[in-house]
């Protein structure tokens, strides 16, 4: 076989990689992402009479009723250091809180002991949350979370709003 038909085979075979590979990359590049799944910020879980509840297994939601700025996340992120998993934060300005409350439709529930527990003197009040898990909503004469329980006893079958598992 000549030199020059060699030559040529090899150019157009190379030719036609190169388009294949323009129209495969071209294919890529212009293909839509995935759709981004949002995972729940918590989710029901059930917890018997005896079994133990720890920080790590409860949701808290913080909203700020006070005129002090930014109160709301640093309680929440000194919950998310004592190891709550973190609900939302946000401002509930036309609410009337002297130090901190907790609302919950459940408040003798293992969750919201064990959140009471990291607080102090705090009100709990038996209605809706603003946010998903346990509420707390603080006020100007809040100060900071201090020392609760490292986990609490059930008392009686509970579901409890905690973190997504993988």
């Amino acid at each position: 076989m000549p030199e020059t038909v060699r030559t040529t085979i090899t150019l157009v075979v190379l030719a036609v990689l190169v388009a294949l590979a323009a129209v495969w990359g071209w294919n890529a590049a212009t293909d839509s992402l995935p759709a981004k799944v949002d995972r729940p910020v918590c989710v029901d879980t059930e917890v018997e009479a005896g079994d133990r509840l720890y920080p790590q297994q409860v949701t808290v939601s913080v909203y700020n009723a006070s005129d002090r700025s930014g109160l709301a996340g640093r309680t929440m992120r000194d919950l998310e250091d004592a190891g709550f998993a973190e609900g939302r934060t946000g401002d509930a300005a036309r609410t009337k809180v002297g130090e901190v409350a907790i609302w919950s439709t459940e408040p003798a529930g293992p969750a919201v002991r064990l959140v009471a527990s990291y607080l102090g003197d705090v009100d709990i009040e038996r209605r809706e949350g603003l946010g998903p898990g346990v509420t707390v909503v603080v006020g100007k004469d809040f100060g900071r979370p201090g020392e609760g329980e490292r986990y609490v006893e059930v008392a009686e079958a509970a579901t409890v709003c905690g973190p997504a598992v993988d």
